[in-house]
C-alpha cells in the first residue's frame, strides 16, 4: 500500500517553481532543467490498470512510469485508450483495478480537496485547445490564476504576458480565439496550462490537425517546457514524427497494455512486428496477430 503524502505547498524541491533559473526563463531558453538517467525519481506511475466501459475493455493491465523531468509519449491508434489514460492521472476516471500514483499520492483515494490540490500541479493541453470563444486569449490564460489566493490583477497580467511570450504569442492577449490560426490556438492552450506553474503537463494529441511546419513549432515548445522549465510531460499521440522529436521514452499502447517501452531509437529498432507495423504504417503487421 502506497502512503498518501499530502502536498506541503511551495516547490518541494521539484517542478518549474523550483527551477534554479526560473526568473530568467523568458530571456534565456537554453538552460538545463531536468533529471537525466536511471536515477530520476518516478513522478507518475500506473500499475496494472484495468478500465472498461460497459462490456468494452479499454485498459487491460496497463502499466506506465514517467520519470521526473522527462517527457513520455503514449502512442497508438485512435480510440485505443490513450486519452483514457490521461484522465486517470488527474482523477477524471477511476480504474476498475490497479494503481495510479502521482507525487506519491494514490489518485483514486483522494477526496475532492485532494484532487483539487493535485490538479493545480497538473496542466492539461486539450486536443482541440478548448478555449472559450467569448473570452480574449489573455482571459483564457488567466482563468486558473484568478482562482488562486494572493493573485491580484497586476500579478495576473504579468504572468499572462510571460506565458504568452513563452509560447511565442507576444501581443495577442486581447485577441479572441476566432482570430487565431489552429496552431496559435494550440499555443494559447499551452500558455493556459502553463500559467499556474504546474509540475506536470499532460498533452492530448497536441499536433493533431496541424500542418508539418506548425507541428514542428508545437514540438519545439513541448521541448522548451521540459528543458527550460523542468516540467514533466505525458503526451498521447498517434503522430510518430512528433513522438520521436519530443519524447525521452515512448510507450506503444496495444490491446489495453504497454506492448513496448523504449527510447525513440529503441522503438525504431524494435523487432516486434506490431511495433514496426504501427511506426511504419503497415496495417498487415500491426493487426497481424489479431487476425
Amino acid at each position: 500500500m502506497l502512503l498518501r503524502v499530502p502536498h506541503q505547498g511551495g516547490c518541494g524541491g521539484r517542478g518549474p517553481e523550483c527551477h534554479p533559473h526560473r526568473r530568467h526563463l523568458v530571456h534565456d531558453h537554453s538552460l538545463p532543467g531536468r533529471f537525466l538517467g536511471s536515477d530520476a525519481p518516478v513522478s507518475i506511475r500506473l500499475a496494472d490498470v484495468h478500465k472498461a466501459f460497459g462490456k468494452k475493455r479499454i485498459l487491460k493491465g496497463f502499466s506506465l512510469e514517467v520519470p521526473e523531468g522527462q517527457t513520455v509519449a503514449i502512442v497508438g491508434p485512435s480510440g485505443i485508450g490513450k486519452s483514457v489514460t490521461l484522465k486517470h492521472v488527474v482523477g477524471l476516471l477511476t480504474p476498475d483495478e490497479g494503481t495510479v500514483v502521482v507525487d506519491e499520492l494514490s489518485v483514486p483515494d483522494l477526496d475532492r480537496a485532494g484532487l483539487t490540490d493535485l490538479r493545480r500541479r497538473v496542466g492539461f493541453v486539450f486536443q482541440f485547445a478548448a478555449l472559450f470563444d467569448s473570452m480574449t486569449v489573455g482571459d483564457n490564460v488567466a482563468m486558473a490564476l484568478r482562482r488562486l489566493a494572493g493573485w491580484d490583477p497586476p500579478r495576473i497580467t504579468a504572468r499572462v504576458t510571460e506565458c504568452l511570450e513563452l509560447v511565442e504569442l507576444d501581443g495577442m492577449s486581447n485577441r479572441y480565439p476566432s482570430q487565431l490560426s489552429g496552431g496559435q490556438k494550440k499555443r494559447a492552450g499551452l500558455a493556459r496550462a502553463l500559467a499556474p506553474s504546474p509540475r506536470y503537463i499532460l498533452y492530448d494529441e497536441p499536433t493533431t490537425g496541424l500542418d508539418p511546419v506548425t507541428k514542428s513549432v508545437i514540438d519545439r515548445l513541448i521541448l522548451r517546457m521540459r528543458d527550460d522549465l523542468g516540467v514533466t510531460g505525458l503526451m498521447v499521440t498517434h503522430d510518430m514524427t512528433s513522438a520521436y522529436r519530443v519524447a525521452d521514452r515512448i510507450v506503444l499502447l496495444h490491446d489495453g497494455q504497454a506492448r513496448f517501452v523504449g527510447s525513440p531509437e529503441e522503438v525504431k529498432a524494435a523487432p516486434d512486428p506490431v511495433v514496426q507495423g504501427f511506426v511504419t504504417g503497415n496495417p498487415a503487421l500491426f493487426y497481424g496477430e489479431a487476425q
